[in-house]
């Protein structure tokens, strides 16, 4: 019961996360995403009309979102706050849907939200089906890395600790009803990504057997539907609340791979049973 807890802000950060994953399997995505979403709105309403006026005022739910809800950008541009929603994937169209449960949830029922969308995040513990982990635990097993098509899709990389550091900011500072996006202003091809993790493990593991880690780099066939490019524009946070990334992409992928070279029992549990490197999303 939340009324258990009697929390001042509910930051609502759970969701099924993984693009791949909602191709195979959208219906997980709608039931968590949205029906999951709802739920909480749900009781976080009832929860906030139990408060006095004083707390009524303070109280915040805070939704995160991602900066797929808004499509693919071309080779120029940014997403704003204000872009248009255009998703493209299982995932991406389930977050829209619970961005826009809140908004209405605000503006129907007067629930006090705040809202941010960010980038691609990386740094430990990142699942291992995601692109950068993915990567890095092949690199140390010797196995090939898989990159989608020529590997030349563009995401911006935010380190988690930015991005926890952001969403604190938002829960203080946040004005009621707007919504912040959160970037890295990393902007990386995918294949750059994994050219610089096989340098950075080439560096800190070398292995004689396994030799030159960027020799591993297979191109497989792409994911359905793949977005060309997401950027976010993060001004408006930068200028509001004061707030800009620690980490350059440099430093946030050699601390990560780092991470990782140290933490092997954690992925290593992992890849026992609970995910085994295995494609996902082939869409069949």
């Amino acid at each position: 019961m939340v009324t258990e807890f009697a929390p001042d802000v509910i930051m609502h950060l759970a969701a099924e996360s993984h693009v791949d994953r909602s191709i195979d399997g959208p219906g997980e995505f709608i039931q968590t995403n949205l029906v999951g979403t709802f739920s909480l709105l749900q009781a976080a309403l009832a929860y906030w009309r139990t408060l006095s006026e004083v707390r009524r005022q303070a109280f915040r739910f805070q939704h995160i979102s991602t900066d797929e809800v808004f499509g693919s950008l071309g080779a120029e541009g940014l997403f704003r706050e204000d872009t248009p929603y255009q998703p493209n994937s299982p995932y991406s169209a389930s977050k829209a849907g619970s961005d826009h449960l809140v908004r209405a949830w605000h503006h129907t029922y007067g629930l006090p939200v705040v809202m941010t969308n960010c980038s691609n995040n990386y740094g430990p513990y990142h699942f291992p089906e995601k692109l950068i982990p993915l990567a890095i635990i092949n690199a140390l097993q010797g196995r090939p890395i898989p990159v989608y098509g020529r590997g030349m899709n563009i995401r911006d990389w935010l380190h988690v600790e930015d991005h926890a550091e952001a969403l604190l900011l938002v829960s203080e500072r946040g004005r009621i009803g707007e919504s912040y996006n959160i970037g890295g202003r990393s902007e990386r091809t995918n294949i750059d990504v994994v050219r610089s993790i096989c340098a950075l493990v080439n560096e800190l593991a070398p292995d004689a057997l396994i030799g030159d880690r960027a020799n591993l780099i297979t191109f497989v066939t792409d994911r359905p539907g793949h977005d060309a490019r997401y950027a976010m524009d993060a001004s408006k946070i930068e200028q509001h609340l004061g707030w800009t990334p620690r980490y350059s992409f440099e430093n946030g992928l050699r601390e990560t791979v780092q991470w990782y070279l140290a933490n092997r029992p954690w992925w290593e549990g992992v890849q026992s049973g609970v995910y085994c490197g295995e494609r996902l999303g082939l869409a069949v």
